[in-house]
């Protein structure tokens, strides 16, 4: 199943997808086996700097024969681009979805550059996604001056062609400082307005009665990647402190449970298991 009919299935019946970033052959497996233990579908997400940690090559098939062991139904995803010929390549490697990130431009601009991306991969019949509003970056504050105009993003995505749309309404990447208030309202109105499949980043540290309701109200594919990195690495201090242990096949395997457990979490969220 192509990730957008998927997207548009969940969309449907008010659920959404979770989309976890990986960053090794470890955080890939605990992402992967929290979905088998669950038989639910995830999307497997990489950015540029994971693609240059391991290679573009070997991060694709670490993503597909892992899901492939676990029988998985995963799809893979460039998050957060702005290199245009990445994303050649990465539509070149099979992935079945590619994000376009002009966020930072003008609203003109990041229409000429995202369109450009949608007619690119149009030859690939894959997902693209593209980000109207600043979601803000770790070192930087939620500002809701930036948030995503309803107006502004009915045009964006009618002049863009793009399938999935992120949307600033209160989220950032890495952590919060308190507990984000989320302006559903606005989603509400981008909701109605567009056909687009909205795509909500800063997952990470979201109360899940407030995933539960962004998703009843729009939001078709929730990212997550902060919680995924900090709880393996922590995971792996805590273990090694009093350890002398130097075999890391006996000490990765911890941290893998721990991120497995993680997304077994996000996953009964996203597809309201519980």
């Amino acid at each position: 199943m192509k990730l957008l009919e998927k997207l548009i299935e969940v969309k449907r019946n008010s659920k959404a997808l979770l989309a976890a970033n990986f960053y090794n052959f470890e955080t890939c497996k605990g992402i992967v086996k929290a979905a088998a233990n669950l038989q639910q579908p995830v999307i497997l997400q990489l950015t540029k700097s994971s693609i240059e940690y391991m290679g573009l090559k070997t991060a694709v098939k670490i993503g597909r024969s892992v899901s492939d062991e676990f029988n998985v139904l995963s799809w893979l995803h460039l998050d957060h681009c702005r290199d245009v010929k990445l994303i050649k390549l990465c539509l070149d490697e099979g992935f079945d979805s590619v994000m376009i990130d002009a966020s930072d431009k003008r609203i003109e601009e990041n229409i000429i550059i995202t369109s450009t991306v949608v007619d690119l991969a149009s030859k690939y019949d894959v997902n693209v996604e593209a980000e109207l509003g600043s979601v803000p970056r770790p070192d930087s504050e939620i500002q809701p001056d930036k948030f995503t105009d309803p107006s502004e993003a009915e045009r964006f995505v009618k002049e863009t062609g793009v399938t999935s749309l992120a949307v600033a309404i209160g989220t950032k990447h890495g952590f919060y400082k308190g507990e984000p208030k989320l302006d559903i309202q606005k989603l509400m109105e981008i909701n109605r307005i567009t056909d687009a499949c909205l795509v909500l980043h800063g997952g990470s540290g979201i109360p899940a009665n407030v995933l539960k309701l962004a998703i009843m109200n729009g939001i078709t594919k929730v990212n997550i990647a902060t919680d995924t990195k900090d709880l393996f690495i922590k995971t792996l201090k805590e273990k090694m402190r009093d350890s002398d242990e130097i075999d890391l096949r006996k000490i990765f395997p911890l941290a893998i449970n721990e991120i497995q457990k993680l997304i077994e979490q996000k996953l009964k969220i996203v597809s309201m298991l519980n």
